[in-house]
């Protein structure tokens, strides 16, 4: 008898757990069932035109269906239609359609990511994308969210604290890695970036293997041959409108259609974000005269050394600046707003928000200004070209300088022109130089490194294939220069003082570059002698890479730029 009650309480105590147990369950299937279930579908954007002279600019987007999954939320106040891509480091990029109604004051905040599990995260405006008018957003994916495979889009909305559970799945999120992102169309074909084909650098699958995909609907899609397969960088035929059903006729209100790349092997269409717009069949000529030599490059947060470098390459012979904005959150609008506003600039911003992109965005640059520039420098905002002989045969700046080196030819057989670098070191520099770059670091390493390009754009072969220093031509027709030292050369003012060095470890923007913090490859002149894998500062970093003692630019924009004022010498760039 005595060994029976401790049997005995212990059936209760089991009795009790499971009609706990029960009960609770009952409770969640209560709740699940509640009649304030909204279900609706997630839809996607195809755009318009507004105007019969648009191009490859979208002015008005409807809503169409973009998959046939259903999401069961329960309770979403006013809910925004968009559509999310996983970006790296676990940044959810959102896209919302243009004529969604949005607040006037986007920057102000107000906008929320709600996720599966009742976890939100703030939705931040991050810009609009200047090819298809979406606004888009960025929010981070919560921890909870991150052990979820697949990970599931978002719902964008201003009321989180009114919603309640994701009860069913939502959409499946498409991850960076393998996406179609955007698109151009020129007048004779398609250009399409993708991510995630070619993924290593210097092996490109067949054209063969691929066929671009038109239309929101798989099913009904139109197909064409791809041309050129390169990179992330995919050429096809357009397609024919009539099956599309879009009239060549009404190219105005035409539909902008959803493309991508069809794996023919696998099958597989690509998820896509990108959108086709119709060529116009007679394009009027330019309204504004096309620029000798441009310049473009891909930024981020420079808006501090932005002055200096337009001031100096206007002065010598740019006429038209291209920055693809790589999703900077500092001044550089306002900066570039003041430097158009004071006449003497043309600075075009392109919102090119997609990460690890900067060949992709400097192909899309030798198509998208073919028509607007004839050459066009690929340089960064840390580098200036000058050649030696100008200290001696220009009393001041001139527009004519940069030209000069292009040595353009009677029969115009020069494509390309490349320029050595020198890399410069912090010299001695704590913070950044109150009166530039130039004047500020003046020690740099004995030997060259690597090259930057002057490319006439007629000259770029099909492909559009880069390698960021330069491009492939198109070798029947056009030959490639390389400059002698003495002729010209590029100060690279590359190790800069440690605090603005260091922000290089956010990301690279090279496709095919590991990034800082990727234990890869220690030895690559693409990473920094004696700097390992975290934003450490090494001992005597002020006095690194100071092999040459170099004061020749510094001197000549001394003289040319600089002033004298009662506080002393002043930069021209200087506010």
């Amino acid at each position: 008898m005595p060994r029976k009650a401790p049997t005995s309480i212990f059936l209760i105590f089991l009795c009790l757990l499971l009609l706990a147990f029960y009960s609770l369950l009952l409770s969640r299937s209560a709740i699940s069932l509640s009649p304030t279930h909204l279900r609706f579908r997630p839809r996607n954007l195809t755009t318009r035109y507004d105007a019969p002279d648009s191009f490859n600019h979208v002015i008005r987007e409807d809503i169409n269906e973009l998959t046939h999954r259903t999401r069961l939320v329960t309770s979403i106040q006013c809910p925004v239609e968009s559509v999310s891509v996983l970006l790296p480091n676990w940044e959810v990029l959102v896209l919302v359609s243009h004529d969604t109604p949005l607040t006037s004051n986007l920057g102000v905040g107000g906008f929320y990511c709600f996720f599966p599990r009742n976890e939100t995260s703030p939705a931040n405006f991050s810009g609009v994308l200047p090819f298809t008018s979406a606004t888009t957003f960025k929010c981070t994916l919560p921890n909870r969210n991150r052990r979820l495979q697949p990970f599931h889009q978002p719902v964008l909305t201003r009321f989180p604290e009114m919603e309640t559970n994701v009860i069913s799945a939502a959409p499946v999120m498409p991850r960076w890695d393998f996406l179609a992102y955007e698109c151009f169309s020129t007048e004779t074909d398609v250009v399409l970036f993708v991510k995630g084909v070619n993924n290593r650098q210097g092996i490109n699958k067949s054209p063969d293997e691929f066929r671009c995909v038109f239309g929101n609907d798989i099913k009904n899609a139109v197909k064409t041959p791809v041309t050129s397969s390169k990179q992330e960088v995919f050429r096809c035929l357009h397609p024919n409108l009539m099956e599309l059903s879009i009239s060549p006729s009404t190219t105005a209100a035409a539909k902008r259609i959803k493309v991508s790349i069809e794996i023919n092997r696998e099958k597989l269409v690509v998820p896509s974000v990108a959108y086709y717009t119709p060529p116009r069949r007679h394009m009027p000529s330019n309204p504004n005269p096309t620029s000798l030599l441009c310049a473009t490059t891909m930024v981020y947060n420079v808006a501090k050394f932005l002055r200096e470098w337009v001031m100096y390459y206007s002065k010598i012979g740019v006429d038209k600046f291209i920055l693809y904005d790589n999703g900077s959150d500092d001044d550089l609008e306002r900066v570039i707003k003041e430097l158009n506003e004071e006449g003497d600039y043309n600075i075009e911003r392109i919102f090119w928000v997609w990460p690890k992109t900067q060949e992709a965005g400097f192909s899309h640059s030798a198509v998208y200004a073919k028509d607007s520039c004839t050459w066009m420098m690929y340089v960064d905002v840390d580098e200036f070209i000058f050649s030696p002989s100008w200290l001696k045969n220009f009393s001041q700046p001139s527009k004519t300088m940069l030209k000069s080196l292009l040595s353009i030819s009677s029969n115009g057989s020069i494509g390309q022109v490349s320029i050595k670098c020198n890399d410069f070191g912090p010299s001695d520099q704590k913070k950044h130089p109150a009166m530039g770059v130039i004047q500020g670091y003046n020690c740099r390493r004995q030997a060259e490194q690597r090259h930057k390009s002057i490319l006439l754009l007629e000259a770029v072969d099909h492909s559009l294939l880069n390698v960021i220093h330069h491009f492939d031509l198109n070798n029947n027709h056009y030959n490639w220069k390389e400059l002698p030292l003495e002729a010209g050369v590029i100060n690279h003012y590359k190790y800069q003082a440690w605090p603005e060095f260091m922000t290089k470890f956010r990301r690279r923007v090279s496709a095919f570059v590991a990034d800082w913090r990727t234990r890869v490859n220690p030895m690559s002149k693409d990473r920094t002698p004696g700097l390992g894998f975290q934003p450490i500062k090494p001992e005597g970093w002020e006095n690194m890479f100071c092999d040459v003692k170099d004061d020749r630019l510094k001197l000549w924009t001394k003289k040319w730029f600089g002033s004298q004022t009662p506080q002393g010498l002043k930069m021209a760039w200087q506010l």
